[in-house]
């Protein structure tokens, strides 16, 4: 498959890893790069050397081309992007912030930049700073997607910037890689999908919860870790959503979170206190949310846990490898947009 993604990327299929926290290890990553893809490490879980000795990792299992991420709102971000730059990464991909500065030190090395975005506005700043192409979250999607589905999203940003779009969120098969061609997007990132492949360190009960639930399951709100978050429907999520008091909570919370991020615990509670206080709110719920979302990742307690889940759980019914789910939605994606081609000629 060619499209502009696979040349700017010069990879062999238009079908992205998201840089989930927790999930886009070093091991999923090159798995999904060796397959056609292109593998997005997730870093914000990481320290300093364990980025470091994460990427060098990661090309100890392949030479084909990969990407990490960095979401420019997290305590240290500008050090963890200084470890991308300096291990010239090839494919960088930034989030909540803003990237001129990483454009201009990544494109230094010929390096190639990927901004999320989920509205017009950070869509024509990310163009504006350098980005290469812009990764657009729909509402579907795990995590932080916006407000508006990717149905309605992908095709009004297409239209209104000049470099190739990637669509996010509410995608797990070749049917929706031949839908988002058709809406104008150059190729797709996949979360949940790949969460539940063979190659995902995710822990199996969890897998088996993302086949288990429907495309009611999952509930959208910011109050699971301060900013708009689809998660799974459980004890766990809705713990957070209840909380009344999160910046007491994470008075104790933050530490985990704070040694995770690799940042001094003080500092970064300080950073919590003086932030404002709707931006504090934000925080001290972001590092409530951290241990829940592990417990559930690497414990498998989905239920006392909070799972970061898209929409498209209910479409999943298997655990592929990452190759056979690639080779899978490349052939069914070929034979959706010929019947569809076929539809419109007759």
């Amino acid at each position: 498959m060619k499209t502009a993604i696979t040349e700017l990327f010069n990879i062999q299929y238009p079908i992205l890893l998201s840089g989930m926290t927790g999930v886009s290890t070093p091991e999923l990553v090159a798995a999904v790069s060796e397959s056609g893809g292109l593998g997005i490490l997730a870093t914000g879980n990481l320290n300093n050397d364990e980025i470091r000795h994460a990427i060098q990792h990661i090309r100890k299992m392949t030479k084909k081309p990969f990407g990490a991420n960095v979401p420019l709102i997290l305590p240290g971000s500008e050090k963890k992007a200084d470890v991308l730059i300096e291990e010239k990464v090839p494919v960088v991909n930034y989030s909540l912030g803003k990237g001129d500065r990483l454009s201009r030190a990544v494109h230094s090395y010929g390096g190639k930049v990927i901004a999320t975005v989920v509205t017009h506005k950070h869509a024509l700043a990310a163009c504006r700073d350098g980005a290469d192409a812009l990764l657009v979250t729909g509402h579907e999607a795990a995590a932080h997607g916006g407000d508006v589905t990717s149905l309605v999203l992908v095709p009004s940003i297409v239209d209104a910037v000049n470099i190739p779009v990637i669509a996010a969120g509410g995608f797990a098969d070749g049917r929706g890689l031949a839908a988002a061609i058709s809406l104008g997007a150059q190729g797709i990132a996949m979360g949940t999908r790949f969460m539940n492949t063979m190659e995902s360190p995710v822990h199996p009960r969890t897998k088996l919860a993302s086949i288990e639930k429907n495309v009611h399951d999952t509930i959208y709100t910011h109050k699971i870790d301060g900013l708009p978050c689809r998660a799974m429907k459980s004890r766990g999520t809705d713990r957070l959503i209840r909380d009344r008091i999160p910046m007491l909570r994470a008075l104790f919370t933050s530490r985990a979170a704070a040694k995770s991020f690799g940042f001094p615990w003080f500092k970064m509670f300080l950073g919590i206190l003086l932030a404002g206080w709707t931006k504090s709110i934000q925080l001290a719920r972001m590092a409530n949310a951290y241990q829940p979302i592990q417990n559930s990742l690497a414990l498998g307690n989905v239920d006392e846990g909070v799972l970061l889940l898209g929409q498209v759980t209910g479409m999943l019914h298997d655990t592929p490898t990452v190759s056979e789910l690639i080779l899978r939605i490349a052939a069914e994606a070929d034979k959706a947009l010929d019947q569809t081609g076929q539809c419109l000629r007759s």
